[in-house]
């Protein structure tokens, strides 16, 4: 499921309304709304809130309300959760193999499925991971400066390849791999990065960073900094790791989106 951010970004976008007039709409600050589609809070807005933005955007009544819900949900209960559905899934996989092959059971047998799926229900394990493993490698990331990005409809689940990187919990995450040196020491030209939009993304944090000018994106450590007028958090320094880079400093609403880095893989040696 998107955060409620991602949804409430793309919708406006789709709108081709801006910060201020979605803010205005639904009576709140556009530094607040920009904190919500960034993902920069820990909770979600409030339900009266998340109510007026669905008036605002033209949403169905209770569509941001329930993403909301879910997000303030305990991981914990996620997990029950992600176990039943597996379950059902299992169990109607098992209803149509019996149905389409039920009359032959010795060659249903012999292909090994109905044996994994009766000892799957047999073990009756929740999952300690998430269903989901298979993380999309949707691009390159420049390290450098900003590069153009093509996947205009992210978050997508789509994509040319994918990795498998065990504990990834956001089931929007996906992975980039690092071209450029501005981010060494840290990152290596080739390391692939794995992205969660669920992560908060404090000061310090390494992002992908997608501008709203032609989509274009970079890899960056952030930093929030006051405008000329002294409004705090509304310009996004864009630091690179390398002294040899120069830093780059934006206006919160020229940033598309902001996502955390949570796991880095690359080659030994």
């Amino acid at each position: 499921m998107q955060t409620v951010g991602v949804l409430i970004r793309h919708r406006r976008n789709q709108l081709g309304l801006t910060l201020q007039q979605v803010a205005d709409a639904a009576e709140c600050t556009k530094s607040y709304l920009s904190t919500i589609e960034n993902d920069r809070r820990a909770h979600p807005p409030s339900e009266e809130l998340l109510a007026r933005l669905e008036r605002a955007l033209h949403l169905d009544q209770g569509h941001l309300v329930d993403i909301g819900r879910w997000s303030r949900t305990p991981s914990s209960v996620r997990r029950h959760v992600q176990t039943a559905q597996l379950q059902h899934a299992r169990a109607r996989r098992l209803i149509d193999l019996l149905r389409d092959r039920g009359s032959d059971l010795d060659t249903l047998h012999s292909s090994g499925e109905l044996a994994v799926l009766v000892d799957a229900f047999d073990s009756n394990v929740e999952l300690s991971e998430p269903i989901l493993e298979q993380v999309p490698l949707i691009n390159n990331v420049a390290a450098g400066y900003p590069v153009e990005f093509t996947d205009l409809d992210y978050p997508a689940r789509a994509a040319d390849e994918y990795i498998t990187c065990p504990g990834v919990a956001d089931p929007q995450a996906f992975a980039a791999r690092v071209i450029g040196d501005s981010m060494l020491p840290a990152y290596r030209e080739g390391d692939i990065v794995i992205f969660s939009p669920e992560k908060p993304t404090p000061p310090g944090c390494d992002c992908f960073v997608r501008l709203e000018l032609d989509h274009e994106t970079t890899f960056k450590r952030i930093y929030f900094e006051p405008d000329a007028d002294g409004e705090a958090d509304l310009m996004i320094r864009l630091q690179p790791l390398n002294p040899a880079y120069p830093p780059r400093t934006l206006h919160r609403e020229q940033i598309g989106g902001l996502y955390a880095a949570a796991f880095v893989m690359r080659a030994i040696g």
